[in-house]
């Protein structure tokens, strides 16, 4: 029996390197042929969730067998950009793939990572890409990169302008105000993250974590484009088996004590921290809404008005720091989620039939709020484009209360506004079904795992 070792190369971000490991182990699930290494790149910033999911998954013995993980050393670098961090690794992962044995069949790499594509050309291995995102989302990177590389036009010139853009991927106009900040704001070095992107047709498939009832529209235009290599949608591939622990024991008491559908739950991504006058608006915007909530915030205001909000609210709220998301999501009294959008959330509101209130804040999130508010119908708008200051240039944005209380009250209607509830629950229905043995994704993962074992020897 032909067996196949797979070398996966995620970012270290939580967001990416858990739905990487996730698609890995879903892979060793379909096919004992299949063995994989994923080698860890030094992270940016130290993170003990990481440290322990990768611990965790190590030791579980349905797959230590055949998944091993190896943490590349740091390398000094420069820090111009951001993809220093990532490029200056090629000789650790020329270095790891020279001593794999037997051959591997092929390499994965994030999208970040896309440089590697020459070390795995190198060793005459075809390179796979692992998307994190929405089709959305590789679709606009490609249409950003045909403008700035095929038609040498400035895409700098997007960055903030009030016009609509035709991209292939959408059924809808796309406001320029929703792209990715990275690939139009000067700020974020577009031309070198377009470079690298540009690295993408080099490769001889794309594994992309959606699936095809979700954005069919998207997909059907990346198959028909003949630039585009080939297309595995294989998701939602998502840690769902999140469990409250111990120290939340009064919070889970709490929404048990709850009505079904009840419940508004608000969390904004690993990174995602407002301002004190943002937060106070979202506190006055729950406070006029009337509704129960659950707010993971992840820095506490100590003003007289929050400690007030917080004293006024006993009872039919509580604000928290981490919050074990799947778990929050998938408790029955949880009726709306205000989030972030990023890809990771957004699935998994789907995957539990949670509809959110859109209120993105950086990289790809605001693009994803278009898709699911104005193209799919399934979540409600706080704010399309808003936009996280990560330089500290500009006065923060604000997003007012009125705004996010008349959200949350569409959000928690009856009948989900205007019937996103129903959408999303029906699109939860269709990820299970996309999943299950003969559905899209199910399919998907089985044409790329007869791809790679063709590479084999």
């Amino acid at each position: 029996m032909n067996k196949s070792e797979l070398v996966f190369v995620p970012s270290p971000g939580l967001s990416h390197l858990i739905p990487t490991v996730e698609t890995t182990k879903l892979l060793l699930l379909r096919d004992s042929r299949l063995s994989a290494t994923v080698l860890l790149l030094p992270p940016i910033i130290k993170d003990t969730n990481a440290e322990t999911y990768i611990k965790t998954t190590s030791s579980n013995p349905t797959f230590s067998p055949r998944l091993k993980f190896i943490h590349l050393p740091p390398i000094q670098h420069s820090n111009t950009h951001f993809f220093e961090q990532f490029d200056c690794q090629i000789p650790n992962v020329r270095h790891e793939i020279s001593k794999q044995n037997p051959r591997p069949a092929a390499v994965v790499l994030d999208l970040f990572c896309t440089e590697f594509v020459s070390v795995a050309a190198e060793f005459g291995l075809p390179a796979y890409l692992f998307f994190t995102g929405g089709a959305i989302c590789l679709g606009v990177f490609q249409h950003l990169v045909s403008l700035r590389f095929d038609r040498n036009e400035d895409v700098t010139r997007y960055k903030n302008a009030e016009v609509d853009l035709h991209v292939p991927y959408f059924s809808l106009p796309v406001p320029a105000k929703v792209l990715p900040a990275v690939t139009v704001d000067e700020i974020f070095f577009p031309e070198i993250f377009l470079s690298h992107f540009k690295r993408f047709s080099e490769m001889k498939g794309v594994l992309i974590n959606t699936f095809y009832e979700m954005e069919p529209y998207a997909i059907e235009s990346l198959l028909s484009d003949d630039k585009t290599p080939e297309i595995y949608p294989v998701g939602p591939v998502l840690k769902v088996e999140s469990t409250f622990i111990d120290e939340d024991d009064d919070v889970k008491k709490w929404l048990d004590d709850q009505p079904e559908n009840s419940v508004v739950y608000l969390c904004f991504g690993t990174v995602g921290v407002f301002d004190e006058m943002q937060v106070r608006e979202i506190a006055k915007g729950l406070e006029d809404s009337g509704s129960r909530f659950l707010w993971s915030l992840k820095r506490r205001e100590n003003s007289e008005y929050f400690e007030g909000f917080l004293e006024r609210t006993k009872g039919i709220g509580r604000v928290m720091g981490w919050a074990p998301q799947a778990a929050v999501l998938a408790h029955p009294a949880v009726g709306g989620f205000v989030s972030h959008c990023g890809w990771n959330s957004t699935l998994e509101s789907v995957w539990f039939g949670v509809p959110m209130a859109a209120f993105p804040m950086h990289a790809e999130q605001q693009l994803n709020a278009f898709y699911q508010v104005k193209e799919m119908g399934m979540a409600e708008a706080i704010t399309l484009d808003y936009q996280m200051d990560f330089t500290g240039v500009k006065p923060p944005e604000s997003v007012g209360w009125e705004v996010i209380a008349g959200a949350i009250r569409r959000l928690m209607a009856e009948e989900g506004g205007s019937g996103v509830r129903r959408k999303v629950e029906e699109m939860g229905r269709k990820a299970r079904e996309a999943l299950g043995e003969g559905g899209s994704s199910y399919n998907a993962l089985t044409l790329f795992i007869e791809d790679v074992m063709r590479n084999v020897d």
